[in-house]
C-alpha cells in the first residue's frame, strides 16, 4: 500500500508549536510507517519524518513572510497529484483546494475535514463527495448536506504526555488568543474564582489580545507564556488544576482537551462542538453553559479523579487507535 499524505503548509510537520493540521497529520504519518506502510509525506521542505519527505514548498507560509500562502499552496498540491500515478491511495489534510484537482487523476482521495473556516467553502467540499471520501474527526462537526465516509477522532501518543497525579492550584487557558478560544472569559472565571490562571498559546488575534488580554497581565493572578511546544507543552497541560475551554465556537475536535486529560488534567469547557464528545461530564470534567457554571466547575473540580481523565483517553483517544481506523478505512477503498 503506497500512500501519499498531503500534508498543510501553514507549518512544519510536525509543527515547532502550534499546527493542529499538521501535527495530527504527523501523528498518523509515524504510526503508519511502524506498521509497515510505504508513506510519502508531501509537507514543507523543513519537515521531519521517519517517512519518505518530498515536497516543493521550502518553508512554512505562517512563518516565513517570504511564502505566499496562495502560490505556494497551488504548487505544493500540484507537485502532489503530478506524481499520483505512483500511489494507491492520496490522503489530503490541507482543505479544499486539493478536491479540484481529484477528477484529474484516477488515484483514490480520502479527505479528513478538519473543520470549516465558513458554509462558503461548503460548495467544493459538496462538488466531489461522489469522487473524494469525506472523513470528519467528530461526530459535532459531521454537516448534514455532505456524505461521510467515517468519522475519525484524533489520537495522540500518550507517551509524550506525563501523567501528573497531582496537578497544582493554578488553572490553564491553553489555546489561539482569539475570541473563539475564549481567553477572556477564563481570565474573567479565574479571577471570579480567586486562582492563579497561566496563558499559553499563539497570538492570532492582536486587537483581540491588546484589549481582553494584556491589560489583565500581572505576572502574579494572570501570566502568559506565549507559544508552547515540545516536552514543555505536557507539562504545562499537566501542572495544572483544570484546562479552561470556555471555546466561543463549535469547536471541531480540540486536541488541547485530550492532551490535558491525557496528563490528568481534568477539562472545564463550554458545552458545545465537539465537547461533548471528548469531555464525560462530572468524570473526566464539567461541561458548562456560562460564567457562573464555570466558575461553580472550578469550585468542585476536587471532585474529579484525574486517573479517570487518563484513563478515559487510553481507552478512547491514542494515536494507535486512530492508525488503525485509517488503516482499515484504506483497505476499505481500496478494496
Amino acid at each position: 500500500m503506497r500512500i501519499a499524505m498531503l500534508a498543510p503548509i501553514s507549518w512544519r510537520t510536525p509543527p515547532r508549536h502550534y499546527g493542529p493540521w499538521e501535527q495530527v497529520t504527523s501523528l498518523l504519518t509515524e504510526a503508519l510507517v511502524a506498521r509497515g506502510v510505504d508513506v510519502t509525506l508531501f509537507a514543507t521542505k523543513d519537515s521531519r519524518t521517519a517517512a519518505r519527505l518530498d515536497g516543493i514548498c521550502p518553508a512554512p507560509y505562517s512563518e516565513d513572510p517570504a511564502i505566499d500562502a496562495k502560490v505556494w499552496e497551488m504548487l505544493h498540491v500540484a507537485y502532489v497529484f503530478e506524481q499520483a500515478g505512483e500511489f494507491d491511495l492520496i490522503h489530503n489534510h490541507a482543505d479544499f483546494v486539493p478536491l479540484a484537482f481529484s477528477r484529474l487523476v484516477g488515484t483514490p482521495m480520502l479527505t479528513t475535514i478538519h473543520g470549516f473556516s465558513s458554509d462558503r467553502i461548503l460548495p467544493a467540499f459538496k462538488q466531489y463527495e461522489n469522487r473524494v471520501h469525506y472523513v470528519a474527526i467528530s461526530q459535532a462537526d459531521r454537516h448534514p448536506d455532505l456524505r461521510y465516509a467515517a468519522t475519525i477522532h484524533h489520537g495522540i501518543p500518550l507517551q509524550d504526555f506525563p501523567f501528573d497525579p497531582h496537578g497544582s492550584e493554578d488553572l490553564l487557558f491553553f489555546g489561539r488568543i482569539h475570541p473563539d478560544k475564549g481567553a477572556a472569559e477564563a481570565i474573567t472565571a479565574a479571577h471570579r474564582s480567586r486562582r492563579k490562571l497561566i496563558l499559553a498559546g499563539i497570538i492570532q488575534d492582536q486587537n483581540y489580545h491588546n484589549e481582553q488580554v494584556a491589560p489583565a497581565l500581572d505576572g502574579r493572578s494572570v501570566v502568559y507564556l506565549g507559544a508552547v511546544g515540545g516536552a514543555a507543552r505536557a507539562r504545562t497541560l499537566g501542572s495544572a488544576r483544570a484546562l479552561l475551554h470556555l471555546i466561543n465556537f463549535d469547536e471541531p475536535f480540540g486536541l488541547s482537551v485530550v492532551e490535558a486529560l491525557a496528563c490528568g488534567t481534568p477539562v472545564i469547557a463550554c458545552n458545545r462542538g465537539s465537547m461533548p464528545e471528548l469531555i464525560e461530564d462530572g468524570v473526566t470534567g464539567f461541561l458548562v453553559d456560562s460564567l457562573d457554571a464555570a466558575v461553580d466547575a472550578i469550585n468542585r473540580i476536587g471532585e474529579i479523579d484525574r486517573a479517570a481523565c487518563r484513563a478515559a483517553v487510553s481507552a478512547r483517544f491514542t494515536v494507535d487507535l486512530m492508525a488503525d481506523r485509517y488503516l482499515g478505512l484504506y483497505r476499505s477503498i481500496l478494496g
